[in-house]
């Protein structure tokens, strides 16, 4: 009977020291640390009418930003109708968001938009694809954008294995993208996934010839995006907290070129297409996001920008930096002539003029 309780002793001991290795390690990777200092842009508003977040937004070269909205995930807080897509024509003054209509045959009561992308074919048609969590699932949604009347035709529903645990989005094609696998695990393993915060996670290419994972390696795959000349993509690795830059192959797969330290925890990704500038809407520190508790401790958001990130001495600039009082839970970044949008999981959508503060 001794020699059990010994053997009980030992093991209740390396599991709590296991344990607390772990805490500590994800607290380490989540900046839990870092203290947030102020650093506000001189003209930034909210706009009025997205109250419910913005987790990802995306602007087509005219100026039309989608923006993806209502996104449910964890114990944060939510509207309780569905989420909803929204338009912004950022050449108007007003910047009004408009909600786009869901066309027929598609279930809007369990839209839970997260990562969107949008795809322009040779014929100027545009396509939007939006990942979709109804019911905790994982799916990716493709619509047609028909501008005249303000709605989303829905065309197709896509389901895979290997899209398992999908973040963000990058449509390479009418039915083809690249998606980000933000775990290892499904369903409500996923906090065993951000306890272990191993390197498990992975990047799909899709289309309806061939699924295969491209690359992986990551502890938190998120944001994704393209090159302007289609030759690079980014992938933002939350956990890890650098923005890796790998070179797309005949074959689709992604070959690591190089990482960029982001000094923060990356999430979406924009690409400005005239400059190449990667924007990226960034959490400064993890851990008050995870923890939850945004009146007496908000988490506070950040936007990152990286110049010329295929040179050998890429530029990462602060653009904004705020402790939460603002913009809880910055997401995304996207710039367009001078003016940039900042989104969030579920708080508000800020607006900011950037044309004195560009360089």
């Amino acid at each position: 009977m001794g020699k059990k309780l010994i053997i009980l002793s030992i093991t209740i001991a390396a599991f709590s020291a296991f344990v607390g290795e772990r805490v500590l390690n994800i607290r380490k990777k989540l900046l839990a640390n870092r203290e947030l200092k102020q650093n506000h842009l001189p003209n930034c508003r909210y706009i009025k009418g997205l109250e419910y977040g913005s987790e990802d937004i995306t602007i087509l070269p005219g100026g039309l930003a989608f923006i993806s909205t209502g996104l449910k995930i964890g114990s944060f807080p939510s509207s309780d109708g569905p989420g909803k897509i929204y338009i912004l024509d950022m050449e108007e003054e007003r910047m009004k968001p408009v909600e786009l209509r869901m066309g027929r045959g598609f279930s809007i009561d369990s839209f839970n938009p997260h990562g969107i992308s949008t795809y322009t074919d040779d014929g100027g048609a545009v396509y939007l694809f939006v990942v979709n969590h109804p019911h905790e699932d994982s799916q990716v949604e493709i619509f047609k954008f028909v501008e005249e009347e303000n709605s989303l035709m829905y065309l197709k529903t896509i389901k895979h294995e290997l899209l398992n645990s999908v973040n963000d989005i990058m449509a390479v094609g009418p039915e083809s993208f690249y998606a980000t696998n933000d775990n290892y695990f499904s369903g409500i393993l996923k906090m065993l996934g951000l306890f272990l915060s191993l390197p498990w996670c992975t990047v799909v290419y899709y289309s309806p010839e061939e699924v295969k994972v491209v690359a992986d390696g990551f502890y938190m795959a998120n944001g994704i995006n393209v090159s302007p000349d289609k030759k690079h993509m980014y992938v933002a690795d939350f956990l890890d907290s650098k923005v890796h830059v790998m070179e797309i192959q005949e074959s689709k797969d992604l070959t690591p070129v190089k990482s960029v330290d982001v000094g923060t925890l990356p999430d979406n990704i924009e690409v400005d297409p005239e400059t190449g500038d990667v924007w990226v809407g960034c959490h400064p520190n993890g851990w008050k996001i995870v923890a939850n508790n945004p009146e007496e401790d908000p988490g506070g958001s950040e936007v990152v920008r990286i110049q010329n990130i295929l040179s050998e001495q890429p530029s990462v600039q602060q653009v904004y930096m705020d402790d939460g009082s603002v913009l809880i839970g910055s997401t995304v970044a996207a710039h367009y002539g001078g003016k940039l949008l900042i989104g969030s999981i579920y708080h508000r959508t800020l607006y900011c003029d950037l044309e004195d503060k560009m360089v």
